[in-house]
């Protein structure tokens, strides 16, 4: 997320595996905003209140993360046409998705369920979803 891993470093792949892996963060829908393999992943963060930051996709999260991709995909170094790839497939799922949920409820919504997509939280929100618009835009800092 925060571009400091040079892009000749083998530690850049490593982060690129990461990302991609479907049974650790990918999703068809965008990335997870917290491991499968977490231990405290989709456990409600109070008795009463769902979990927030702990699977659900995030727009603000995934926007960070794409903006790294688009960086390293511009970036002389070997891992240049995988972080390119990964970058175009996570940007057309996340349009896709933010595009389907508008379309079938009329609403920009909070968060995404990693399982099918489906909006969830606040459903009138143009907080960070609004973010796809950047996305479309490829308008990164």
């Amino acid at each position: 997320m925060g571009r400091i891993i040079p892009a000749d470093s083998w530690i850049l792949e490593k982060q690129l595996d990461l990302i991609s892996n479907r049974t650790i963060l990918w999703t068809n829908f965008g990335l997870r905003s917290l491991a499968r393999t977490s231990s405290i992943y989709m456990k409600h963060n109070t008795e009463s209140e769902a979990p927030e930051w702990r699977g659900p996709i995030m727009m603000n999260m995934n926007y960070m993360i794409l903006s790294s991709l688009y960086r390293y995909s511009t970036e002389d170094g070997p891992y240049r046409e995988k972080a390119r790839t990964i970058y175009d497939d996570l940007r057309g799922n996340l349009i896709r998705n933010v595009v389907r949920n508008y379309q079938k409820t009329g609403f920009f919504w909070q968060r995404f369920d990693q399982r099918n997509g489906k909006g969830k939280g606040a459903r009138v929100f143009t907080g960070w979803t609004s973010l796809i618009l950047l996305i479309m835009a490829e308008a990164y800092p």
